[in-house]
């Protein structure tokens, strides 16, 4: 179902020309909303046998308090809601907010466009048409602007590619509830993870796992008043897998020189127990790291799960949700200096990733330098590296050396690399090292209110994950979420 977002009173005629054009799949946003509109509405659908639906955006006299109180949970609920009457009628109306004058509407209704993915509609003899064209063109130049009277096509409607954080929280959310995966959290004495661990099992998006002694995890569980009600708990130290996992341990280890004792001790840690949980497919995922370090997670994975068969490395990426767009920033987490070849790689299983979380790979690596501007040691090395990638990969669309603002910005793109298709429209940036990815995707995160989704581990047969140590309970979620996915896209 298209979407289209009109700024003033609606014109009988467009509306007419929309249905005619487009039949059943458009649904039109717009702030000035009245009784006579909505009879002419509805008499135009009765003829046509169209089921309509209106959809209120904000309920009166408390929408803005509950804007204002968290406007991310706020927009998340307004796609939930909108969603889900889209899915029960052929056609819909979205009123929108009126109460705050002209800049105040704009602000706000831009705001709902973008969760929404609204091109706009404005009527030419408005008296206000010049100054929301000037608005618009400052605050959404990407937005199509129809006129009235201008002639009508399908491609003014296509739909728009904007990925709110709101929109991308809500996608996740649904897709991971579709088809729900195991998740196991080793990490059940941080109170973080048993908050975690109480919104998802109250919003039925995983099912949970959680290690440890079952009276103490509950004990604590009460102290804090959090309820962890179906979420599974299997203690390491006497579980009936104990002898099962030591086995298969020693087996998979004892070339490397582990002895039997070796594999008992090893077992009964908790890392080590949830990794062999999901080698043994008893869980889809797995996710540590809030209080131990990256390596000791990834330790156990590489020694018994190990990497897919086309990649030889593991890399960390973080997805960078801003305003009205998702990218991917890779490798924020695992390799300090990784050679041009290893760039590459970290290029082709980054670009999966985007792709398995509904985004088109765009790759731009990353340089201080644009196509042939520059030299030096870096700069050889991306140009290097993105040659193996395009003869490795010649599937995908990747661009290197590039510099950050030339990948991210149309404008600047013209100018420096005018023939390049990635230019101005990257989405996924490999950086040449971990010092300036890790220093990147942080002054993005805290500068620019983006929610940094990760860090994602990729190239292991299966999911595991690792948290920062000073990860929020949203971050928890977020990962747990991700992990899920992943598992559904390789088929656990």
């Amino acid at each position: 179902m298209k979407s289209m977002f009109l700024l003033n009173c609606i014109d009988e005629n467009f509306l007419q020309q929309c249905l005619k054009k487009i039949q059943k799949e458009v649904v039109f946003y717009f702030p000035v909303f009245c009784e006579k509109t909505q009879e002419k509405i509805i008499s135009i659908c009765t003829q046509k046998k169209i089921n309509i639906a209106f959809f209120s955006s904000f309920e009166k006299n408390n929408y803005q308090t509950k804007f204002t109180q968290n406007s991310n949970n706020f927009f998340k609920k307004i796609i939930q809601d909108y969603e889900k009457i889209k899915k029960e009628n052929d056609f819909v109306i979205v009123v929108g907010v009126d109460d705050f004058g002209l800049m105040g509407d704009l602000s706000l209704n831009i705001a709902l466009a973008k969760e929404l993915n609204a091109p706009l509609y404005t009527k030419s003899q408005d008296e206000n048409h010049a100054m929301l064209n000037f608005l618009l063109s400052q605050k959404l130049s990407e937005f199509v602007l129809l006129k009235e009277n201008e002639d009508f096509t399908q491609d003014l409607l296509q739909e728009y590619a904007y990925k709110t954080q709101a929109r991308f929280s809500y996608e996740l959310f649904e897709k991971a509830k579709a088809d729900k995966k195991i998740v196991v959290l080793p990490e059940s004495f941080d109170e973080r993870v048993l908050k975690a661990s109480e919104f998802l099992m109250q919003n039925e998006i995983v099912d949970l796992i959680l290690l440890g002694d079952s009276n103490e995890i509950c004990a604590k569980a009460n102290s804090l008043n959090i309820n962890i009600d179906g979420v599974r708990i299997i203690n390491p130290k006497n579980s009936q897998y104990n002898e099962e996992f030591e086995e298969l341990l020693y087996e998979t280890r004892k070339s490397k020189g582990m002895s039997k004792e070796e594999a008992k001790k090893f077992v009964q840690d908790k890392t080590y127990f949830a990794t062999l949980l999901v080698h043994t497919q008893k869980a889809h995922a797995m996710i540590s790291g809030a209080s131990t370090t990256t390596a000791e997670t990834i330790r156990p994975a590489l020694q018994i799960i190990k990497t897919k068969p086309d990649v030889s490395l593991v890399s960390g990426m973080f997805f960078m949700s801003l305003e009205d767009r998702v990218l991917v920033f890779a490798d924020c987490a695992v390799m300090p200096n990784p050679t041009p070849a290893q760039i590459a790689e970290i290029a082709y299983v980054s670009a999966n990733s985007a792709k398995a979380f509904g985004l088109d790979p765009k790759i731009a690596l990353l340089s201080y330098s644009s196509g042939d501007s520059g030299s030096g040691a870096s700069v050889e090395a991306i140009k290097e590296a993105t040659k193996i990638a395009k003869e490795k990969y010649p599937h995908l669309e990747i661009e290197g050396p590039i510099q950050f603002d030339a990948a991210y910005d149309m404008l600047t793109a013209k100018s420096k690399m005018p023939n390049s298709k990635v230019a101005g429209r990257a989405n996924v940036y490999v950086f040449p090292d971990l010092n300036a990815a890790n220093i990147c995707y942080k002054a993005v995160q805290r500068t620019a209110n983006s929610l940094a989704i990760g860090p994602i581990l990729q190239g292991l047969k299966k999911p595991i994950n690792d948290l920062s140590r000073g990860c929020l309970v949203e971050d928890i979620i977020n990962t747990v979420i991700l992990s899920a996915i992943q598992a559904q896209e390789q088929g656990e």
